[in-house]
């Protein structure tokens, strides 16, 4: 997952630390459902940033749980992933998007 991945533009997220969330804005809603019914059960996480929409770097979130709300909220228990550079960004039904590259660390000897 590197082209048009999700991009949820809220906290700092970081890879094996969980991230619980409470989703009500509509383009979450839509952006989180998405995730769910397409099977890839991740989308990026970045803080917003007042000149490009979002940070240039960021956590993929993995879905481990989401508990559907009557009046359509959720609470999504989500678990950090792997780090990324944004190479791009985009837009699609109200939420940002981003072509992405993974980030690797020096391997220590």
């Amino acid at each position: 997952l590197t082209k048009n991945v999700p991009m949820f533009v809220c906290t700092m997220a970081y890879p094996t630390v969980p991230c619980p969330l409470h989703v009500f804005e509509p383009r979450y809603r839509l952006m989180i459902r998405r995730s769910m019914e397409t099977g890839t059960k991740q989308f990026g996480m970045c803080i917003s940033d007042s000149q490009n929409g979002f940070a240039d770097y960021g956590c993929m979130l993995q879905i481990r749980n989401v508990h559907f709300l009557p009046d359509g909220r959720s609470v999504v228990d989500t678990v950090g992933g792997k780090r990324f550079r944004v190479l791009r960004r985009g837009m699609k039904d109200g939420y940002c998007t981003a072509d992405i590259e993974y980030l690797e660390d020096a391997k220590v000897s």
